[in-house]
Protein backbone atom coordinates (compact mmCIF):
# COMPACT_ATOMS: atom_id res chain seq x y z
CA UNK A 1 0.00 0.00 0.00
CA UNK A 2 2.67 2.51 0.98
CA UNK A 3 4.65 2.17 -2.24
CA UNK A 4 1.91 3.83 -4.30
CA UNK A 5 2.51 7.14 -2.51
CA UNK A 6 6.20 7.20 -3.30
CA UNK A 7 5.72 7.60 -7.05
CA UNK A 8 2.44 9.51 -6.96
CA UNK A 9 2.80 12.99 -8.43
CA UNK A 10 1.75 15.80 -6.11
CA UNK A 11 0.86 17.86 -9.19
CA UNK A 12 -1.69 15.20 -10.23
CA UNK A 13 -3.39 15.08 -6.82
CA UNK A 14 -3.40 18.85 -6.21
CA UNK A 15 -6.19 19.58 -8.75
CA UNK A 16 -8.30 16.90 -7.05
CA UNK A 17 -7.87 18.67 -3.70
CA UNK A 18 -8.97 21.93 -5.34
CA UNK A 19 -11.98 20.27 -7.01
CA UNK A 20 -13.03 18.69 -3.73
CA UNK A 21 -12.86 22.07 -1.98
CA UNK A 22 -14.66 23.95 -4.74
CA UNK A 23 -17.51 21.40 -4.78
CA UNK A 24 -18.08 22.40 -1.14
CA UNK A 25 -17.88 26.16 -1.85
CA UNK A 26 -14.33 26.47 -0.54
CA UNK A 27 -11.42 27.93 -2.51
CA UNK A 28 -8.09 27.07 -4.10
CA UNK A 29 -6.61 29.80 -1.87
CA UNK A 30 -7.76 27.88 1.21
CA UNK A 31 -6.19 24.69 -0.17
CA UNK A 32 -2.93 26.57 -0.75
CA UNK A 33 -3.07 28.03 2.76
CA UNK A 34 -3.49 24.54 4.24
CA UNK A 35 -0.64 23.09 2.18
CA UNK A 36 1.66 25.99 3.06
CA UNK A 37 0.75 25.72 6.76
CA UNK A 38 1.56 22.01 6.81
CA UNK A 39 4.76 22.14 4.75
CA UNK A 40 6.28 25.57 5.23
CA UNK A 41 6.21 26.32 1.50
CA UNK A 42 5.30 29.85 0.49
CA UNK A 43 3.08 30.41 -2.55
CA UNK A 44 6.08 30.60 -4.92
CA UNK A 45 7.58 27.41 -3.46
CA UNK A 46 4.28 25.59 -3.79
CA UNK A 47 3.96 26.68 -7.43
CA UNK A 48 7.55 25.58 -8.06
CA UNK A 49 6.70 22.10 -6.73
CA UNK A 50 3.64 21.91 -8.97
CA UNK A 51 5.65 23.07 -12.01
CA UNK A 52 8.44 20.57 -11.25
CA UNK A 53 5.89 17.71 -11.31
CA UNK A 54 7.48 16.19 -8.19
CA UNK A 55 6.15 13.11 -6.47
CA UNK A 56 4.90 13.19 -2.87
CA UNK A 57 8.20 11.86 -1.54
CA UNK A 58 10.14 14.73 -3.13
CA UNK A 59 7.43 17.27 -2.29
CA UNK A 60 7.65 16.47 1.42
CA UNK A 61 11.43 15.91 1.40
CA UNK A 62 11.93 19.43 0.02
CA UNK A 63 9.34 21.03 2.31
CA UNK A 64 10.95 23.93 4.21
CA UNK A 65 9.46 22.96 7.59
CA UNK A 66 6.72 20.54 8.51
CA UNK A 67 4.46 22.38 10.95
CA UNK A 68 5.16 21.23 14.53
CA UNK A 69 1.41 21.40 15.22
CA UNK A 70 0.79 18.62 12.71
CA UNK A 71 0.86 16.26 15.72
CA UNK A 72 -2.49 17.85 16.66
CA UNK A 73 -4.06 16.42 13.49
CA UNK A 74 -6.09 13.43 14.59
CA UNK A 75 -8.80 11.32 13.09
CA UNK A 76 -9.49 8.75 10.41
CA UNK A 77 -8.69 8.90 6.70
CA UNK A 78 -9.52 5.90 4.52
CA UNK A 79 -10.25 3.86 7.65
CA UNK A 80 -6.85 4.52 9.24
CA UNK A 81 -6.12 6.77 12.23
CA UNK A 82 -3.59 9.34 10.97
CA UNK A 83 -1.86 9.61 14.34
CA UNK A 84 -1.08 5.86 14.27
CA UNK A 85 0.53 5.70 10.81
CA UNK A 86 4.16 4.62 11.18
CA UNK A 87 5.55 5.51 7.74
CA UNK A 88 6.51 9.22 7.96
CA UNK A 89 5.73 9.98 4.29
CA UNK A 90 2.33 8.30 4.35
CA UNK A 91 1.50 10.03 7.61
CA UNK A 92 2.25 13.43 6.03
CA UNK A 93 0.15 12.60 2.96
CA UNK A 94 -2.71 11.50 5.22
CA UNK A 95 -2.33 14.63 7.37
CA UNK A 96 -2.86 16.65 4.20
CA UNK A 97 -5.84 14.47 3.22
CA UNK A 98 -7.36 14.97 6.66
CA UNK A 99 -6.97 18.76 6.50
CA UNK A 100 -8.58 18.85 3.04
CA UNK A 101 -11.44 16.67 4.35
CA UNK A 102 -11.97 19.10 7.24
CA UNK A 103 -12.09 22.00 4.77
CA UNK A 104 -14.65 20.17 2.62
CA UNK A 105 -16.73 19.44 5.73
CA UNK A 106 -17.00 23.15 6.46
CA UNK A 107 -14.62 23.58 9.38
CA UNK A 108 -13.21 27.06 9.92
CA UNK A 109 -9.64 27.74 8.82
CA UNK A 110 -8.69 28.48 12.46
CA UNK A 111 -9.73 24.96 13.47
CA UNK A 112 -8.16 23.33 10.42
CA UNK A 113 -4.85 25.14 11.05
CA UNK A 114 -4.95 24.17 14.73
CA UNK A 115 -4.86 27.78 15.96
Amino acid sequence: MSQKFYGMKFSKVYPLYVQKAERKNRTKEEIDQIICWLTGYDQAGLQQQLDADNDFETFFAQAPAINPNCSLIKGVVCGVRVEEIEDPLIQKVRYLDKLIDELAKGKTMEKILRQ
